[in-house]
C-alpha cells in the first residue's frame, strides 16, 4: 500500500477533476502560509489553490522552482522541520502530508484528522509536530517517525490532546516542547504540557476567536492575536493576561515576534502590518506597510531586514525592515497609542514581488451544460469545456452578463456536473446525486462529437468524461474476456483500457475520489493511471458505478419522460380518452410528430386516438446502436409537414426536444402536456 493513502471504504465515492494548466506557477487563490529556508534561500508558500510552490529568492527574475501538488483543498499551515529537509503541511482536505522539501515529493498522508486541520505548531529541538483543527483535536507527531513512513510501513500512532470545545484555528508549541497553546473560536487559550499530554490552564480575556498564537523559547510568556483587534501577552507562570496592545483597527491574524521577544510584527484584517516593542507602555508601534489584502501569514528573513508577507491576495511581498527600528525606540516615526497620532507608514512599495495568477471568481453553466463562462479577479472572461477539460477561450475584459445571454440557446439538457471555484480553478464534482452525471445523453452529431457520421448516435457526457479521465488505466480481465482494445503483457494476464472514441482529456488533468463530504480517498493524474501502483490503488478505490462504465463498457439507462399526446381544439380530430405516453427525454419533436402520423392520424380509427397507455415513443439510439437509419430521418421530414405539435398553444420547432419543451414552455413539474393539429 502506498504510504500516501490508505484506502476507506465507503458507501458513496464521488470523482473530481480540475481543469488548470499543465504548469502553474502562480498562486491563484490567495496564500495561507510560509517557511524560509535560510540555508537555500527558498521560501515556501501554502495555496489556497491546493498547491505549494517552493520559490527561488535568488533569483528574483524567475523564482519559481517547483510545485508541491498533493493535496486536494486550502493548504492552510505548512512547517519546515528536520533542518529544512522535510516539510509539514496541513490541509483543509482533513489530511497532514510530509514531504520531502528538497526534491518537492509527498512521502506519506496522515488521515487522522476528520475535519478541516487548520494550523501546525514545531518542536524543533525535539523534531516534534502538533496539528489541530475544526474537529476540536490536537495530535502530536513524531517527526523522525513520520520521515521514516515508507510504501510498506505506514501506520503511525499519535498522542492527542482533547478537551477543546470549539474548532482550533491557532497553535503554538514552544522551541523545547514543553508548553503547546491552542486558541480556537471558544476565545480561550488553552495550555498543556504534551510531554505527559496533561491539561495545565485554561486563560481568558479575548471576546473573540484567537487567529494567532507565539511562544517564547522557554515557554513561559505567549503572545496571541484574535478577532477582536487586539494582541494579548501573557504570563504562563502568573496565568494570566500582563498587557494588551490595541495597534489595529479590525482582526489581528498573524503575529510574528522575534526570538527575544523583544518585538512583535503584526498583520490582519486592516490589511497594517505593524511593528511594536512588547516591553514598553503605552505601547510604542509602528506601520511598517499597508498590504492591499488582509494579512494571512508572514515570515522573516534570517537577517531581520525583511518579511515576506502572504495575503487574501495571490502576490507573495517583501517589506523591508528599518534596521534603526530594532533598536532605536526615539525615532518620530514611532508612535504611543495614547498620543492618537497616526503614525506614518515606513513603505509605500515592496522591495521584491513574487506575482500571483488572477483566480476565478464567477462562473456560468451554460444551458448545453457543456461550456462554462469564467470570470477571474483581473475582470477576463474566459469559455471552458468541462466534457474536453480545457479552456476554449480568452475573451477579455468583455460583459460577463452580455456573453451569458449571447451564448445560452434555447436548449435543456440536464446537470451533470456541479462546480467548485473554491481554489481559484474549475473544479468539476461528479456524482450520483442531484446532479446525476449520467443524466445529459446528446446527440454526437449536434454536439460536433461525431461530424461525418450519418446515423444519429446519442452520448452520454458523464460516460464519456468518465472514460477519458480513466483512459490510461490498465484492469486486468480474464482471458475469456479478451477482445478489441485489449491487450495481453506477454505473461497470458489480458489488459483493457478505458477511453471513449471521441476525444481524450489533457494528461495533467488532476483526478480525485473523495467521499461524498469531500474526504479525499485518492488523488492522481490523467496520465499517471497507467502507473503499476497507481493501478494497483485504482482497482480498490473507483467505485463499482465507475467501474461498470469505464471498464465494462455499459452504457447508462436512458432517462425516460411521461406525457399526454392530445388533439388540439384547433385539430378536427376527436380523442375518446387521454392516454399517457412514455419516451427518452432528447426526443425531438419530429419523432413525436412521426408517431402521430403513423399511430394516430394514419391508424384508419375515426376517433383518432393515441392506442394503449404508456406507448413508447421511439427514436434515438446509444453510441454503437445504428437502429436509427436515414429512412427513419425522412419519414420524420415528411412527418413535421402533414403534423404540428404545441405545447401551452405554443408551436414547437421540430428540432426541440421533450425535455426543452417540459422547462421553457410547459414549465411544470406535472406530467407534459402536447397537443397536435394536422398542417392545412
Amino acid at each position: 500500500m502506498n504510504s500516501n493513502y490508505s484506502v476507506i471504504w465507503c458507501t458513496f465515492v464521488k470523482v473530481s477533476m480540475v481543469i488548470r494548466d499543465e504548469v502553474e506557477k502562480r498562486h491563484r487563490a490567495g496564500i495561507n502560509s510560509l517557511q524560509y529556508d535560510p540555508a537555500l534561500n527558498r521560501l515556501y508558500s501554502a495555496g489556497r489553490d491546493s498547491i505549494i510552490r517552493i520559490w527561488n529568492c535568488k533569483n528574483m527574475k524567475d523564482p519559481f522552482n517547483q510545485s508541491m501538488e498533493h493535496h486536494t483543498d486550502w493548504v492552510n499551515d505548512i512547517v519546515l522541520c528536520c533542518g529544512g529537509k522535510n516539510l509539514i503541511s496541513a490541509s483543509s482536505d482533513t489530511t497532514v502530508k510530509v514531504w520531502n522539501a528538497h526534491k518537492g515529493f509527498c512521502m506519506s498522508t496522515l488521515r487522522t484528522h476528520k475535519d478541516y486541520v487548520k494550523a501546525l505548531a514545531y518542536a524543533k529541538d525535539r523534531e516534534q509536530v502538533a496539528s489541530a483543527g475544526l474537529d476540536k483535536l490536537i495530535f502530536l507527531w513524531d517527526v523522525n517517525t513520520l520521515t521514516a513512513l515508507t510504501a510498506s510501513n505506514n501506520t503511525v500512532t499519535t498522542s492527542s490532546l482533547s478537551g477543546n470545545k470549539d474548532s482550533i484555528y491557532s497553535l503554538a508549541m514552544n522551541q523545547t516542547g514543553t508548553i503547546i497553546v491552542s486558541g480556537s473560536t471558544e476565545k480561550v487559550l488553552r495550555v498543556w504540557d504534551p510531554r505527559h499530554c496533561t491539561k495545565l490552564m485554561k486563560l481568558r480575556g479575548h471576546i473573540d476567536n484567537i487567529k494567532a498564537l507565539v511562544l517564547n523559547r522557554d515557554g513561559s510568556q505567549c503572545l496571541s492575536a484574535s478577532s477582536d483587534g487586539t494582541i494579548k501577552l501573557w504570563s504562563l507562570g502568573q496565568q494570566r493576561c500582563i498587557q494588551t496592545y490595541r495597534v489595529h483597527k479590525e482582526g489581528v491574524w498573524a503575529l510574528l515576534a522575534t526570538d527575544t521577544f523583544s518585538h512583535v510584527i503584526s498583520g490582519g484584517r486592516d490589511k497594517r502590518i505593524v511593528m511594536t516593542e512588547l516591553s514598553c507602555y503605552p505601547e510604542r508601534y509602528t506601520v511598517i506597510c499597508e498590504e492591499k489584502a488582509p494579512v494571512l501569514k508572514m515570515v522573516m528573513t534570517p537577517d531581520q531586514s525583511s518579511i515576506w508577507v502572504a495575503t487574501s491576495e495571490s502576490t507573495i511581498n517583501n517589506w523591508s525592515i528599518n534596521q534603526k527600528d530594532w533598536q532605536d525606540l526615539g525615532i518620530e516615526d514611532y508612535c504611543d497609542s495614547a498620543s492618537g497620532v497616526t503614525p506614518n507608514v515606513r513603505n509605500t512599495e515592496p522591495a521584491q514581488k513574487i506575482l500571483g495568477g488572477p483566480a476565478i471568481r464567477r462562473c456560468h453553466v451554460l444551458n448545453d451544460r457543456r461550456h462554462v463562462l469564467t470570470k477571474d479577479t483581473e475582470e477576463n472572461v474566459a469559455l471552458y469545456d468541462v466534457l474536453k477539460a480545457c479552456k476554449v477561450e480568452d475573451l477579455g475584459k468583455v460583459d460577463f452578463e452580455q456573453e451569458i445571454k449571447k451564448r445560452n440557446k434555447m436548449v435543456y439538457v440536464p446537470n451533470w456536473f456541479s462546480v467548485d471555484l473554491k481554489t481559484g480553478m474549475l473544479t468539476i464534482h461528479l456524482g450520483q446525486d442531484e446532479n446525476d452525471c449520467f443524466s445529459a445523453w446528446v446527440s454526437a452529431k449536434e454536439t460536433g462529437l461525431a461530424e461525418n457520421d450519418a446515423v444519429d448516435q446519442k452520448v452520454n457526457y458523464g460516460n464519456l468524461l468518465l472514460q477519458a479521465l480513466l483512459e490510461h488505466w490498465w484492469r486486468p480481465l480474464h482471458v475469456d474476456d479478451e477482445n478489441e482494445g485489449n491487450s495481453n503483457d506477454g505473461n497470458g494476464c489480458i489488459h483493457t483500457r478505458g477511453g471513449n472514441p471521441y476525444f481524450s482529456v489533457p494528461i495533467h488533468t488532476p483526478v480525485i475520489f473523495s467521499e461524498l463530504g469531500g474526504r479525499p480517498l485518492y488523488r492522481l493524474l490523467v496520465r499517471d493511471a497507467a502507473g503499476e501502483m497507481e493501478g494497483a490503488l485504482l482497482n480498490e478505490t473507483v467505485p463499482a458505478w465507475v467501474v461498470n462504465i469505464v471498464v465494462d463498457k455499459n452504457l447508462p439507462q436512458f432517462i425516460k419522460i411521461s406525457f399526454y399526446l392530445l388533439p388540439h381544439a384547433t385539430s378536427g380530430v376527436k380523442s375518446l380518452k387521454k392516454d399517457r405516453l412514455i419516451a427518452n427525454d432528447f426526443i425531438q419533436i419530429r419523432k413525436v410528430a412521426e408517431h402521430v402520423c403513423d399511430k394516430v392520424l394514419g391508424a384508419g380509427s375515426d376517433s383518432g386516438s393515441v392506442a394503449g397507455a404508456g406507448n413508447t415513443v421511439s427514436g434515438g439510439s446509444p453510441a454503437g446502436d445504428r437502429t436509427n437509419t436515414d429512412s427513419n430521418a425522412d419519414n420524420s421530414s415528411l412527418a413535421e409537414e402533414k403534423v404540428e405539435l404545441l405545447c401551452n398553444n405554443q408551436v414547437l420547432d421540430p428540432s426541440m426536444d421533450l425535455r426543452t419543451v417540459r422547462h421553457f414552455i410547459w414549465k411544470s413539474s406535472a406530467d407534459l402536456i402536447l397537443h397536435y393539429r394536422p398542417v392545412k
